[in-house]
């Protein structure tokens, strides 16, 4: 009989005649930095966690290291942290030979959380929403866009003229998805069996765009779903010579690609966002938790536009909402609230970008959210209907990570909600992405001033 003290998942691994076991984080990009764990040292990283270079936190998406960070940096000599894993992540990669995969998140040397570890980010924010007793039920969409390139073809082109998957704008296409349906089909099947469940897959509107909608689930784990639908897709494109970019806007003259966040409040039976007795079917929990988010969008912005591109999908008239408004039903509103019955009355927020971290943008609505149930706020707007009618009033948002950065840096509310040492580290990272904006010599440039000036 098998020890009841043991693990499943290092049960699992046990059994494996596989020496090794795959392991991974997120960094502040969202990016998932592993490694390859021998099975004996993943046995013993199990009890006390193992070493991980802090550099992951110092250090940009190119691996440029911050010189602006508190936290870590070149005057700490970039020292181990220490990474525990979540044995309740415990996956099999299909693409990867059937390899046990973990997930992992960074804590202090006294069993505290690491501040600026994205994934103990959001587990803070979910703990607040538990003391209010409340479980936190989300889902995220992600549009992107598929190349027909390698990272060697890529690097050739020197970053110009991406070869896209298929030509024109097709969205929903059944034509479209039949000319390469190997990899279609291996995206919905082979993120089933490593536990990322999609709940729909199609073609966007766009040149080689796809979305995906995951399947719905308690907070932390709908953010480990995301994180690893974006790695393995990007894996899974690699095997057809597919190249997918979860970059914010690749192109001026199309649609950017986002990444929804649906979200409810659940008090372990049943949504707590359903109001039977409201003319809009919201309960006003529900309509508390949308004012925060109104209310506060712009105090956790650079958690939800994250680079310097995300900005460059906040314009007018393209899909991508532009203002804190809501709406019923309405996709041109930042917030659209969904009612219905008691299990399909929720809230999107419409706002992120599909180029997230998605546990930092998932802890900066639920945040805002919570931020509203706590204060108990009120809707002092009304719900804009049609394109953005009610809403001439409303200020837009910001156009670039400088700005955002800034009011985030400077918020009170960030503070209260993600503590002082994330804020500061954050903000940090953000001015670092800006700085290596202001240094750049972009393609615009060079067309633009080099003959004619």
């Amino acid at each position: 009989m098998a020890n009841p003290s043991v693990h499943p998942a290092l049960a699992a691994v046990r059994k494996s005649g596989v020496q090794k076991v795959k392991v991974a984080c997120s960094d502040i990009d969202g990016v998932l930095r592993g490694k390859y764990l021998h099975k004996d040292k993943f046995e013993g990283a199990t009890d006390d966690g193992f070493g991980f270079c802090d550099v992951v936190f110092g250090w940009d998406m190119g691996d440029s290291p911050y010189d602006n960070a508190a936290v870590t940096g070149w005057q700490h000599g970039f020292p181990d942290a220490l990474a525990r894993l979540d044995l309740d992540t415990h996956r099999n990669v299909p693409w990867d030979g059937g390899i046990d995969f973990f997930l992992g998140e960074f804590i202090n040397t006294d069993g505290t959380p690491y501040a600026v570890c994205p994934r103990q980010t959001l587990k803070r924010v979910l703990a607040r929403a538990h003391k209010l007793g409340f479980q936190v039920m989300t889902g995220m969409e992600f549009e992107w866009f598929n190349f027909v390139e390698t990272p060697q073809s890529w690097a050739a082109k020197k970053g110009v003229g991406p070869e896209t998957l298929t030509p024109g704008m097709f969205g929903y296409s059944l034509l479209r998805v039949n000319q390469n349906r190997e990899f279609f089909n291996a995206i919905m099947d082979e993120m089933q069996a490593f536990r990322v469940p999609i709940e729909g897959l199609h073609t966007e509107t766009g040149p080689g765009v796809y979305e995906a909608a995951l399947g719905f689930s308690e907070a932390l784990e709908q953010a480990d779903r995301a994180i690893l639908f974006k790695t393995g897709a990007k894996e899974i494109g690699a095997r057809f010579g597919i190249m997918p970019s979860f970059m914010a806007k690749w192109n001026a003259q199309l649609p950017g690609c986002s990444g929804h966040i649906h979200q409810s409040l659940s008090d372990g039976k049943a949504n707590q966002f359903y109001g039977a007795d409201s003319p809009r079917k919201m309960s006003p929990l529900f309509e508390s938790y949308l004012a925060g988010q109104v209310a506060c969008l712009m105090e956790f912005a650079p958690m939800f536009w994250p680079t310097i591109n995300s900005y460059k999908r906040l314009v007018d008239g393209f899909w991508a909402p532009v203002k804190p408004t809501w709406g019923i039903d309405n996709r041109t509103a930042s917030f659209r609230v969904i009612t219905g019955g008691v299990k399909s009355t929720r809230l999107e927020t419409r706002c992120p970008g599909s180029d997230v971290n998605p546990y930092l943008a998932m802890a900066a609505v639920i945040a805002a959210g919570l931020y509203g149930v706590e204060k108990g706020m009120k809707l002092t707007a009304p719900p804009i209907t049609g394109t953005n009618q009610g809403a001439e009033d409303i200020p837009r948002a910001p156009r670039s990570l400088n700005e955002t950065t800034r009011i985030f840096r400077n918020s009170t509310i960030a503070r209260e909600m993600l503590g002082d040492t994330f804020v500061e580290h954050f903000a940090a990272t953000r001015e670092w992405e800006w700085r290596q904006w202001l240094d750049g010599v972009t393609d615009w440039e060079l067309k633009r001033y080099f003959e004619i000036i």
